[in-house]
This record gives structure tokens, sequence and C-alpha cells, in this order.
């Protein structure tokens, strides 16, 4: 037996390849979801209204006929059921037929062009559509269920994009089609159907200009706060060790250094710069603004009381612990038992504590490391060697 797996479109047959429709009107049955065999009523054949994998393999398996059509929504490519069903339709002649995708179509409809495109699909689960759009230029998503237009703006104006552009469609193809281009926080207030489709485009993305960790010093807005210098900065972030989705803890931002250095790194993550100093605060801000990262936000208070409503982390650096080193770890012990730190510190009270800490708390793996650091400084028509102040890195982690 032939079977078909054809990508029908949006649902209007106008937008099937003439292949497609030959293979359907050659066929003894149909199947597929009911509001896809609805477009086809004028034909007599049979129709079974089917969408799981395992359903349509059981009617194919009891059908005795040559050719069977299975029709799929969308491009059989793009987030359809054809990937399920390959692995069930050994000893079939299997025809594969694409589709006109939701993606090409609306992107067509906006003018957008959809090569770059990042595409998700949240349809009746979490996309993760805060990640994708905080790290793409443009985005798209499927929608539905408890995941409808409206609620994934919600999540995105929630994590400060709703300034951002985007376009939302529903009954593409159909005639009562209907596609609105407004900004993230306006869709909110919008109602859509349950198929549709939302593409976000954000012109600032969060991508880091280099590979390694190590920005400039000059980069950020300094002010009089203490600063977690350059070379230090890239080896503690690379101590971190972070993931793309990672949660990071920066306990004692200062100027935020390190939490722009972390929130680049994470690009679909999140960095929670925890800083006491209004000053300091008022620095965190205006370098978070100006590599725009949406995936920093800052809380203002001391540390550890400050930390109960954060996030789970994955990572913390202590950059300034204000003497609260045991809580400060006890807190993230407390939330992720398998959580990594690295502290900085810069006096041997806070080593001491540290190498305490590491103790206390009975953490498996644990390295302390001295840096030390010399510039160039010039001196009439020659230079010299400036030292820095030495710096202990200590990591620690308890593998679960």
């Amino acid at each position: 037996m032939k079977v078909y797996l054809i990508g029908v479109g949006m649902g209007n047959p106008d937008l099937l390849t003439r292949e497609a429709e030959r293979a359907i009107r050659g066929s003894d049955l149909l199947l597929g979801a009911e509001r896809l065999l609805a477009e086809f009523s004028e034909l007599n054949i049979p129709k079974k209204p089917l969408v799981r994998p395992n359903d349509i393999a059981a009617a194919l398996s009891d059908w005795v006929g040559e050719q069977v059509s299975v029709l799929l929504s969308g491009d059989i490519g793009f987030y359809s059921g054809a990937k399920g069903l390959y692995p069930l339709l050994d000893g079939y002649e299997v025809v594969s037929l694409p589709g006109v995708s939701s993606l090409s179509y609306f992107c067509a409809k906006c003018r957008i062009p959809w090569q770059d495109v990042y595409s998700i699909s949240c349809h009746g689960r979490d996309g993760g559509i805060v990640s994708a759009v905080q790290s793409h230029g443009k985005t798209f998503a499927l929608t539905g269920g408890a995941f409808r237009v409206e609620q994934l703006c919600r999540q995105l104006a929630d994590a400060r994009l709703g300034h951002l552009t985007a376009w939302a469609g529903e009954w593409l193809s159909y005639p009562n089609e209907r596609i609105l281009r407004s900004t993230v926080a306006d869709l909110v207030e919008q109602r859509f159907e349950n198929l549709a489709v939302l593409l976000v485009e954000n012109p600032h993305p969060i991508q880091p200009e280099f590979q390694a960790p190590g920005l400039p010093d000059s980069v950020f807005q300094r002010g009089k706060v203490p600063m977690t210098k350059e070379e230090v900065r890239a080896l503690a972030v690379s101590k971190l060790r972070l993931g793309r989705r990672d949660v990071v803890w920066d306990v004692g931002a200062g100027t935020g250094s390190v939490s722009v250095e972390c929130a680049l790194r994470v690009p679909e993550g999140r960095v929670c710069a925890v800083e006491r100093n209004p000053d300091a605060v008022s620095l965190i801000c205006q370098n978070r603004d100006k590599f725009h990262l949406s995936n920093l936000f800052l809380t203002q208070g001391e540390a550890p009381a400050c930390l109960e409503g954060l996030p789970t982390p994955d990572r913390v650096f202590v950059g300034g612990s204000g003497g609260q080193l045991h809580g400060i770890v006890s807190v993230a012990l407390e939330k992720n038992a398998a959580v990594r730190i690295v502290v900085s510190t810069v006096t041997l009270e806070t080593l001491t504590a540290a190498v305490d800490v590491m103790k206390q708390f009975r953490f498996q793996e644990t390295e302390v490391v001295q840096v030390s650091v010399s510039k160039s400084a010039p001196v009439g028509h020659y230079h010299v060697m400036r030292a820095e102040n030495p710096v202990y890195l200590l990591s620690m982690e308890c593998p679960v």
C-alpha cells in the first residue's frame, strides 16, 4: 500500500501543490485532523478524523486498499506529526509531499525574509519564548492551548521585552484571516484564537561581541564603585562554567561588570545582580542598558536576606559578601544542592572565611587560585610593569 504524507498548508486547499491534490484525489482513504478533512468534503472518499501517530498507524494496518493520504497541517518538516509517523510506517511505500508552512506563509504576508528566523513551538507547551526572543533577532512561535499569543506576550512584557515590535496572525489562509502588527505590550490586551502564530523582532539580541569573556574595562560605566578588573573577570567567569540557560546570581555586583559578562554568555538564561549600594545600583542599570541585556535583573538589598525571593541558581558569583558569606552560601545550597559557587576576594579575612565555608559545607570539588596581574604603565619614554592587588578566586561545588 502506498501512503502519502501530505502537507496541506494552513487549511485552505488553494495552497496545495498540484502533486498533493492529485495524490488526495487518487486515494481510497483520507486520514487527518477534522479541520483538514472538512476542506475535502466534496470528495467521495472515506475519511477518518485521526491525529495521533499511533491511531493513524492502527487505521492503516486495518485498511485494505491501494493508496491512503494522511493530511498534515502546514509543512511535514515543520513541527509536524510526520515526525512521529515515519517510524511507524515500515512496510509501506511512503511518499512525502511538502506543503506551505505557517512560517513561510506568515512571513510572506508580513513582508519579512525568514531565512534568519528562529522558530519554536509553544502549541500546548512552554517553548521558551522569553529565552528565544532575548537571544535572537527574529523569533517565530506557533501558539495554542495555555500558551496563546496574549499569554506569550505577557511573559515577554514581564521580562522587559514589551517594547519590541511583534506580528500576530490567526486563521491564516482562511477568509477571516487576521494579522496585527504592534508592540508586544499592546498584544497582551488582544485576544487570539487557539491556532495562531507570533513573530517578534529584537534589534538587540543578546550576543557577546567576543567569544571569550574579558570585555575591556573601558566599555563599562564605572564611577567610584569598585569593579572586578578585566583579567580577573575573565578568569572568574571561566571558573563559573556557564551554560546558555543557566540562572546566575552575582552577589555584591558592584558596577555589574561580572553580571554583564555572565548575561552575555547565558542568552537563554537569567542573571540576578544583587547590590546594596545605591550608587552601584545606578551603574548596574546603566551598564545593563548599554548592552541591551533583557536577561539581567537587579535586586537592591542586603544579602542573604534578599536572596530568598530569587530564582533557583545554577551558578553563584560572590564579589562582595559584606561579611555574610556563610549565609549567602547557605541560601544558595538550600535552593540547589548542586550549585557551583565562585568567590572573589582581595582580603585575607574573606579568604579565610571562604576556606572555612568550603569545610563547613563539605564541598566535594574545591579550588583556590591566586591571580596576580601586572600592567604596563608609561614612565617618560619608557614603560614599567605595575602590579595590581592580588585576587583570590575560590571555586566550590557539590555534584549531586
